[in-house]
């Protein structure tokens, strides 16, 4: 007969890997696990288990050192830091850490990226991903509190109509049918978006936004 903990683990692995779930079979480098945190606090928080294979099978962890080195990512290789909660579980003899990442107030939060820069993570299916220019600026002028209106200028009237014809566009499409460097086209969308004008669409590959509520000019 399952245990209750053993019950609760078994129905969270079943769950599979995805937005808020991931499966770590080892951590053997504080600078990778802090990218998982950045992500799962930069996408509306998450849980990590680890000691779990990506099929799912319980390995256990090797060493209590793993603790150490997730309490390490997230005060020296988070900023700001990312805070966590963690709990050790005993299934059948196999120690698990489930490490539980809240949503944060605080974002972005980064990480070191492969060349060691500091970069904003975010989490899409079941991948952590660098953050796009529109996500970053996005963050910005929330955080930022400052009012955001529809200007009406020429930039945008462009990025409507092509909204309105086409339903959807990508930085580079806007950049080109809009003759706007790349900072600009990034800084309009990210107001569409917060105005609820645009929708941002987001995946491994690619990155387009989408029509929301597009009013008549």
């Amino acid at each position: 007969m399952l245990t209750k903990k053993t019950r609760y683990i078994t129905q969270l692995i079943k769950q599979g890997e995805g937005l808020h779930l991931d499966f770590k079979f080892e951590v053997s480098d504080s600078v990778k696990i802090a990218r998982s945190l950045v992500a799962f606090a930069n996408t509306g928080g998450g849980t990590l288990l680890i000691g779990v294979n990506d099929n799912g099978s319980i390995q256990g962890i090797r060493s209590e050192e793993e603790f150490y080195m997730i309490r390490n990512a997230a005060r020296n290789f988070c900023r700001p830091v990312v805070e966590f909660n963690i709990v050790e579980w005993n299934i059948k003899g196999k120690k698990i850490l489930e490490v539980t990442i809240p949503k944060s107030n605080s974002i972005p939060h980064k990480a070191p990226g492969k060349t060691g820069k500091y970069l904003a993570f975010i989490r899409i299916v079941d991948e952590n991903i660098v953050a796009g220019g529109v996500q970053i600026k996005v963050w910005r002028k929330q955080n930022s509190k400052k009012s955001i209106r529809f200007n009406n200028t020429q930039a945008e009237r462009i990025l409507l109509e092509h909204l309105k014809e086409h339903s959807k566009i990508t930085v580079w499409s806007y950049r080109k049918v809009a003759g706007l460097p790349r900072f600009r086209a990034e800084d309009t969308i990210a107001n569409f978006i917060i105005l609820g004008l645009a929708r941002m669409e987001t995946t491994a590959e690619s990155c387009f936004f989408t029509a929301e509520d597009i009013p008549e000019l």
